[in-house]
């Protein structure tokens, strides 16, 4: 049976009405009750999560923040793409600096079995390691910096957390080399840096490439976190900054925001990816 042409586009927007639809049926809503003169007595909500609060809802009280994105009217209370941007910016840096310091790491422990058993344990023993508690020391590590110690250790945090998919994934690259084509670079005298260059890096592009995808991923996870704990703005200062305030609705616009960069944060590394193992 031949497959229709546009399910692609047309089955993950059925999937989101449903899922909106559900939302909206779970999700409770305001009921005022007045008297006979129009004075408004009591005001209750009422539904199956009668404090979620609704799509309508959400939508309007999250308008200010939607229809001017780049608005800044105080230090956290920007429009969400604002916020957006600050939080990518750190992301990026912390990012960096975690491929800066896991891909080299990585062939380390792929070409040298000694330095694996000598590292390997103390990864092992790091990596589950969660932002909150990353976080505080790196709070410690950069109490010198003054009103920028937040900043640093919200990078400190997101490199720490997002290197340790790179650098695994570097390492099962490295180990995986056929060693016909080491051969190949021995018989044709290929000095270290050439052989690194035109046959490692090539041959462990793809295991590279899915580590950076994960370590992104991660990278875009702490920078919330770091961002919820510090009150630095951003999305997740916002968010944590809402939910202080009682005020759901963007709370779920946050949710939202949060969820769709990680989206095209995951499908854009995909293109990149995708490019270089064609090249």
């Amino acid at each position: 049976m031949k497959s229709f042409k546009l399910d692609w586009l047309i089955l993950p927007i059925v999937g989101a009405l449903l899922v909106i639809g559900a939302w909206h049926l779970a999700a409770g809503k305001k009921v005022v009750v007045k008297d006979a003169e129009g004075n408004v007595t009591s005001e209750e909500r009422v539904g199956a999560i009668a404090a979620l609060p609704n799509v309508k809802e959400t939508w309007e009280s999250s308008k200010p923040y939607v229809m001017e994105p780049f608005a800044k009217r105080g230090e956290l209370d920007q429009g969400i793409l604002r916020f957006t941007w600050l939080s990518l910016i750190l992301v990026a840096k912390g990012y960096f600096l975690a491929l800066i310091i896991g891909t080299p790491l990585g062939f380390f422990l792929g070409l040298s079995k000694s330095f694996t058993k000598m590292m390997d344990p103390i990864i092992q023993v790091l990596r589950p390691v969660s932002p909150l508690a990353w976080l505080p020391l790196g709070m410690v590590l950069f109490l010198g910096a003054g009103k920028n110690a937040s900043d640093l250790a919200a990078l400190f945090t997101i490199a720490i957390c997002a290197m340790w998919p790179t650098v695994l994934n570097t390492a099962v690259g490295v180990r995986a080399i056929p060693q016909d084509y080491l051969n190949v670079a021995k018989v044709l005298k290929l000095s270290k840096w050439k052989t690194l260059t035109k046959v490692m890096i090539p041959a462990t592009l793809p295991y590279m490439f899915t580590g950076f995808r994960l370590s992104l991923g991660i990278a875009w996870l702490v920078i919330v976190a770091a961002e919820m704990l510090t009150g630095r703005p951003g999305v997740g200062g916002f968010l944590w900054q809402q939910y202080n305030a009682l005020i759901y609705e963007q709370i779920i616009l946050c949710i939202l925001t949060i969820g769709l960069v990680g989206f095209v944060l995951d499908r854009l590394m995909s293109v990149v990816e995708r490019r270089f193992k064609t090249a």
